[in-house]
C-alpha cells in the first residue's frame, strides 16, 4: 500500500510559520492515531516521555519535550557536512506525548511503552524525548519486544552509569533502569555499552554486579585518552556482539555542563558537543539503528537554551545519518518521494 500523506491546506501553512504555527519537532506532521502510522508510514516517529518523578536530584525534565520542540533554534534541514537535505530522503513525524500523571510511575512507564510499541511494532524508528532516564526502562523494553529479547545492543552515553539495584526504596530511579533491561532479559548484559562515565558514582559493588553482567564501559578518561572516535569503534562492535539492532541513549548530561547545564544531575568533566554529535550521527549512518532516547533536558535550570539546543541537534544528527543511509541504499541518485508538506 502506497502511502498516504496529505497535509490539509491549514495544517500545512502552520507547520510552514517560522517561529510560530504549530510546535512540533522539526515542523513536522503531527500524528495522534495508530492508524495514521499505518497510513502515513514514516521512517521515525518523534515521541515524547514528559516524565520525572524518579529523579534524585533536581527536577524538571518533564519538560523537555516540550522544550525541546519549541525552544530550539531551527537554523533549516539542510546537512552541511553530509550534503543532504534530510526531510527528502526521511519521512519523520511528531507522534505526541505519552501521558505520564503526575505521582504514578507504574503508569507512566505503562504509557511510555505502549506509546513507544505503536511506533516500534510498525517498524518505524521512535525517537524518545525525555523525561528523566528512567524512561529508558519502558521504551528499550518496546523496542526489544519488537526486534526480540536479546537481539538489541545499547550505547548509552552518560556520565551516570543508571545500574543501581534500588534507589531509596525506588526500583525504577533513573539510577536503575539499566539494570532493569539486563535482569528482564531485555538487553543482554555484553550488549550494554556505556561512554563518557566519570565522577564518583556508582561505588565499587555496582561496577562490581555490572562486570558480572559482562557489561562494557568506556570512561571519560578513556575517551580523553584515546580520543571519541577509537572509543566509538570498540562502543559498536561490542553493542552488537551477537545482536543485530541498535539502541542509542544520550542522556544530555553526558555533556560538559559548561555546554549542558540544564540537567537535573550535573557532572563536570564530560565531552563536547563536537565530539557527541559527529558520534550520533555516525551511529545513524553505520548501523541498523533502531530507535534512539534523548533525556534528562531539565529547561528550568538552562542557559540561554544551550541544552535544549544540543538535545535538539543530537536528534537531527540522527534523523541526517538515517537520511544518508537511505540515500545510499538508493544508489545516491533516487530514494522514496518527498513527502507532500
Amino acid at each position: 500500500m502506497e502511502p498516504s500523506r496529505d497535509l490539509p491546506p491549514g495544517l500545512r501553512k502552520q507547520l510552514d510559520l517560522p517561529h510560530a504555527g504549530l510546535a512540533t519537532f522539526g515542523h513536522r506532521p503531527f500524528l495522534t492515531e495508530p492508524e495514521q502510522l499505518d497510513s502515513w508510514q514514516p521512517d521515525v516517529a518523534i515521541v515524547g516521555a514528559p516524565f520525572d518523578i524518579s529523579t534524585t536530584n533536581r527536577p524538571g525534565a518533564r519538560f523537555g519535550p516540550r522544550a525541546i520542540r519549541t525552544q530550539a533554534y531551527e537554523p533549516g534541514t539542510y546537512h552541511l557536512d553530509l550534503g543532504i537535505e534530510i526531510f527528502d530522503w526521511l519521512e519523520v513525524v511528531d507522534y505526541g506525548d505519552a501521558h505520564c500523571p503526575h505521582g504514578q510511575t507504574e503508569v507512566g512507564h505503562h504509557n511510555i511503552r505502549a506509546k513507544v510499541a505503536e511506533v516500534a511494532s510498525r517498524g518505524i524508528i521512535p525517537v524518545i524525548l525525555g523525561g528523566d532516564h528512567s524512561i529508558t526502562w519502558p521504551a528499550a523494553t518496546a523496542v526489544a519486544s519488537h526486534h526480540g529479547f536479546g537481539n538489541v545492543g545499547i550505547v548509552h552515553f552518560d556520565a551516570h552509569a543508571d545500574t543501581a539495584d534500588i534507589i531509596e526504596g525506588n526500583l525504577a530511579s533513573h539510577g536503575t533502569p539499566m539494570r532493569r533491561l539486563i535482569e528482564s532479559g531485555a538487553v543482554l548484559g555484553r550488549n550494554f555499552v556505556q561512554v563518557g562515565l566519570r565522577g564518583y558514582w556508582p561505588p565499587e559493588d555496582v561496577f562490581q554486579w555490572m562486570q558480572d553482567q559482562g557489561m562494557r564501559w568506556h570512561l571519560m578518561h578513556e575517551v580523553w585518552e584515546r580520543g571519541i572516535a577509537a572509543v566509538i569503534e570498540d562502543a559498536v562492535a561490542e553493542a552488537l556482539d551477537g545482536a543485530d539492532h541498535l539502541y542509542v541513549s544520550v542522556d544530555i548530561d553526558v555533556l560538559d555542563p559548561g555546554f549542558a547545564p540544564g540537567t537535573g544531575t550535573p557532572e563536570p568533566g564530560g565531552m563536547s558537543p563536537a565530539d557527541l554529535l559527529r558520534t550520533v550521527r555516525a551511529l545513524a549512518m553505520r548501523t541498523n539503528l533502531v530507535a534512539l532516547d534523548v533525556v534528562e533536558v531539565a529547561p528550568a535550570y538552562d542557559v540561554s537554551d544551550n541544552t535544549v539546543n544540543n538535545a535538539h541537534r543530537v536528534v537531527f544528527e540522527a534523523l541526517a545519518g538515517l537520511a544518508w543511509q537511505r540515500r545510499e541504499a538508493a544508489g545516491g541518485t533516487a530514494g522514496p518521494p518527498a513527502m507532500s508538506h
